[in-house]
């Protein structure tokens, strides 16, 4: 499944996404991106940890801790999973890590070859096979990659990364097991706060331009009324046929969905009509992500930001 990247030169919908924004953009052609952050001030013993995206290593710090030193390949929004080229430096630090993170399913394949080409064999945890879900997907159905979404598949990367970091340093296990535990828990106050917006909005519909939240939305009881030509072809870099972007835009004249929510990484000339159509309309628009946003190192913080938007966004709808 194609990569709701950045595509064709687009640019953010700044003013036009009301919730999470993202500053800066980039383009397929566009992979050199910003070199991969590593967390500062760990020791000198720290286990080395590499994550395909900030979100996961974001997890991977909360974690590990002052235990671990963690490298995100793709720390800024601009970069395009699917597309991105690695580089020698990115070789350097999957030789030396000791876990690898990744969300599979995909989405970030280069983190997979570049532990295929490491002279070392670091433990590698693939959220996608973690999560268990794309053996849950409904034959002739499309499989939704964006597991970071899901919260409970989140708890599972937590408690599977305790083990390795563990298996790595035995002396530190059960501190890595009990940061796991404190992380897990504030996993759960995200997912109270989905229950609470399922309790008060059971069925309400919604529009997506892209699938990246629907496992929040799902689990929030919300609808997608979306069609999935659309959405399918937004999410392919493609144009959908004029007769799915007025039955879509239809969603929002006809106040049919009580919010939209936009991947604000993603812009073409559909999803500008869309967004456009929904604030003529009075109803909300929410910028969702694929990355943290510039500013945003919290893994917690992001998604419980995104989940409190919502929550709004229903209410005033």
């Amino acid at each position: 499944m194609p990569l709701l990247g950045l595509r064709c030169g687009a640019a953010i919908a700044g003013a036009a996404v009301v919730g999470l924004a993202v500053a800066g953009c980039g383009s397929s052609a566009d992979t050199s991106s910003a070199p991969p952050t590593t967390s500062g001030a760990a020791p000198a013993a720290a286990i080395p940890v590499v994550a395909s995206t900030n979100v996961y290593g974001s997890v991977a710090e909360a974690v590990g801790g002052d235990q671990v030193e963690v490298t995100s390949i793709i720390n800024s929004p601009d970069a395009d999973p699917h597309e991105y080229e690695t580089t020698p430096a990115d070789a350097v630090k999957v030789g030396q890590a000791k876990v690898v993170i990744m969300n599979g399913g995909g989405y970030d394949d280069f983190a997979g070859r570049l532990v295929d080409t490491a002279s070392t064999k670091p433990a590698v945890i693939n959220a996608v096979d973690v999560s268990g879900l794309e053996t849950q997907v409904p034959a002739g159905e499309e499989f939704n990659e964006h597991v970071w979404y899901h919260l409970p598949t989140i708890k599972k990367v937590a408690d599977q990364l305790a083990k390795d970091l563990g298996a790595v340093d035995s002396a530190d296990a059960s501190t890595f097991t009990a940061n796991a535990a404190a992380f897990n828990a504030k996993i759960d106050t995200l997912i109270a706060k989905l229950d609470a917006v399922k309790a008060q909005h059971p069925g309400d519909k919604v529009a997506v331009t892209e699938p990246v939240p629907l496992y929040m939305t799902e689990a929030a009881g919300l609808q997608n009324a979306t069609p999935e030509k659309f959405s399918e072809a937004i999410e392919e870099g493609t144009d959908p046929s004029a007769a799915v972007l007025n039955e879509t835009l239809g969603l929002f004249t006809d106040k049919t969905v009580k919010v939209l929510l936009a991947n604000s990484q993603t812009e073409s000339p559909a999803t500008r009509q869309v967004e456009q159509a929904a604030t003529a309309a009075g109803i909300p628009v929410e910028g969702v992500t694929e990355t943290l946003p510039v500013g945003v190192d919290d893994y917690v913080a992001w998604q419980s930001q995104q989940i409190d938007t919502l929550a709004k966004d229903l209410g005033n709808s």
